[in-house]
């Protein structure tokens, strides 16, 4: 399959997004101050860390998509 430009592009802005939405997601979570258990910290971790490494591999594919294009 090809992708052209247009899809590279929406491909390296969900990226992006995604990027930028967890960095301020897990600042939030660094400096709170309410009392939980472990577990709450653990998970909403593991979703920071999936949501990265999948900004990662969209990353990738829209700038292998973006150079192919050219």
């Amino acid at each position: 399959m090809k992708l052209e430009r247009k899809h590279a592009l929406v491909l390296v802005a969900v990226a992006v997004w995604n990027v930028v939405t967890y960095a301020q997601f897990t600042k939030a979570l660094v400096q709170t101050e309410e009392d939980r258990p472990t577990g709450y910290f653990v998970a909403h971790g593991v979703l920071i860390v999936v949501n990265l490494v999948i900004a990662v591999v969209l990353g990738r594919w829209g700038l292998r998509a973006l150079r192919a294009s050219r």
